[in-house]
């Protein structure tokens, strides 16, 4: 009895109550594990997306309807004019032509973009030699290039693939570049030590450890590359969505003019987006789950 005493007082005292309450304490932990529907709701991404456009829309009709500006329609103006020029097939006129300068544009920009970054990250000769000239064509104004570009090679699609590219290319280049080369030192020499070959460490090791920078430098080099693309319809010639925005200005159109940057804006948005899933079917496995 002295030794039974014994163990039940060296007993700790939360797990002697568990004993006596059982219920109550299992109880009290599938509480704390239980999760809120309300809360998860509410915090969920793509609530939280819809409560942000949400919002957006309802101040853009509030600043339409004040007006802030005779030239600013409100949303549902703009809306109805997306709809007509939708509708009438303007918009897909427009398109087609503004998206061959673009295509060709990210395409190169992508493939080439990225090629340099990478070889400037695996080299230091590389990067000593070309880094210079995507830093000052980043830091350079567009404004200013597009009067040569045009003397250069004239007001036809080869000029705004060019604008396009100075846009988007300096990004995926800078992105790319910084992605290899702060590469964890730990991964490279665990492969080394596994006397992995210099391919193997790129191809395995180096770029899937990257791609996550990678990927922002091109999501980021995209957006450059639409805008790049109707400032290129705006300032060189104006055809496409360009056309259309100038058009309806110069007529006081302003919801078919708003109307045309929104769809831009639209398109972008979406083309990253699906960017973005790319990249994680692709190189992230791990976030396939929580997307």
């Amino acid at each position: 009895m002295a030794e039974h005493r014994m163990g039940v007082e060296a007993e700790p005292q939360g797990l002697r109550f568990s004993r006596i309450f059982p219920f109550q304490a299992s109880g009290k932990a599938l509480r704390e594990k239980r999760p809120n529907a309300v809360a998860s709701f509410a915090t969920h991404h793509l609530t939280l997306s819809f409560l942000s456009a949400a919002a957006l829309c309802g101040a853009w009709e509030w600043a339409g309807l004040v007006p802030i500006s005779p030239a600013f329609p409100t949303f549902r103006e703009t809306m109805a004019a997306l709809w007509s020029i939708s509708a009438d097939g303007s918009l897909a006129a427009a398109y087609a032509v503004t998206l061959q300068p673009l295509a060709l544009g990210l395409v190169i920009s992508m493939a080439l973009g990225v090629g340099l970054g990478v070889a400037m990250g695996l080299s230091p000769k590389t990067e000593w030699l070309v880094s210079p000239i995507f830093v000052v064509a980043q830091s350079a104004p567009l404004a200013a290039l597009i009067p040569l570009i045009v003397f250069a090679y004239g007001i036809g699609i080869t000029s705004k693939t060019i604008v396009v590219c100075i846009m988007a290319m300096p990004v995926i280049v800078l992105n790319s570049f910084a992605a290899v080369r702060h590469t964890p030192k730990s991964l490279i020499e665990m492969g080394e030590s596994f006397l992995a070959t210099r391919p193997k460490v790129i191809t395995q090791i180096i770029l899937p450890a990257a791609s996550p920078v990678i990927f922002a430098g091109l999501r980021l080099g995209c957006a450059s590359g639409f805008i790049g693309a109707v400032l290129g319809e705006l300032l060189i010639t104006p055809t496409g969505v360009g056309d259309l925005i100038t058009y309806s200005r110069s007529i006081a159109d302003y919801p078919t003019m708003y109307a045309a940057i929104l769809s831009i804006m639209a398109f972008s948005v979406l083309f990253i987006e699906v960017l973005g899933r790319v990249e994680v079917t692709i190189f992230r496995p791990e976030k396939r789950a929580v997307s």
